[in-house]
């Protein structure tokens, strides 16, 4: 079985959203960031992929993995 495609909390017009990497559609949109983020988060560990938050610029502001890291950080 594959790797599954990462979550990104991105902006979606007015609101903000979570969409799957790869893919066009979001899956619901939230009124605030905080919120976006929230259910992006439960969805990456829930399905152990990466979890990606862009700014409003699309800038990427923040990675969490909730994966099996093949190369975790020593210390």
């Amino acid at each position: 079985m594959g790797k599954k495609p990462e979550v990104f909390t991105v902006r979606h017009g007015d609101r903000w959203a979570n969409r799957r990497a790869g893919s066009d559609r979001v899956s619901r949109t939230y009124q605030t960031k905080q919120e976006a983020q929230e259910a992006g988060r439960k969805t990456a560990q829930r399905e152990r992929t990466e979890h990606i938050i862009q700014n409003r610029d699309g800038k990427i502001s923040q990675r969490n993995s909730y994966g099996n890291d093949p190369h975790p950080p020593k210390g």
